[in-house]
C-alpha cells in the first residue's frame, strides 16, 4: 500500500517504513507527526484519488531529524555586475509509521 502526500507545498509518494525529507516542521525529534493532506491511496482494493483529498485517510510518521541540504551556488551576472550567493534548504526527516485507509 502506498500514498501521495503534500507537505510543504509538494507531493511525495509513501508507504509504510519509508523515511523522507519534508519541508521544514516545527515538531522536534522523536515525536509523532500526522500527514491529512492524502491526495491519492493505492492498496490490494484499488486505488483512490481525492478531489482534492481523499475523506478520512491519515498518514503518520515520526520525526527522525532535523538538518540541512547540500548548498547550492546562485549566479547572476550581466555586464559589470555580477553576484555569487549559496543557499542550503532546511528539512525535516520522517519515517512513515501508518498509512490508515
Amino acid at each position: 500500500m502506498y500514498a501521495v502526500i503534500e507537505s510543504g507545498g509538494k507531493q511525495y509518494r509513501v508507504a509504510e517504513g519509508d523515511e523522507i525529507r519534508v519541508e521544514k516542521l516545527a515538531v522536534e525529534a522523536g515525536k509523532n507527526v500526522e500527514f491529512d493532506r492524502v491526495l491519492m491511496v493505492a492498496g490490494e482494493d484499488g486505488v483512490k484519488v481525492g478531489k482534492p483529498t481523499v475523506d478520512g485517510v491519515t498518514v503518520s510518521g515520526t520525526v527522525t531529524g532535523h538538518g540541512r541540504g547540500k548548498k547550492i551556488i546562485v549566479y547572476k551576472h550581466k555586464k559589470n555586475y555580477h553576484k555569487k550567493q549559496g543557499h542550503r534548504q532546511d528539512y525535516t526527516a520522517v519515517r512513515i509509521d501508518q498509512i490508515s485507509a
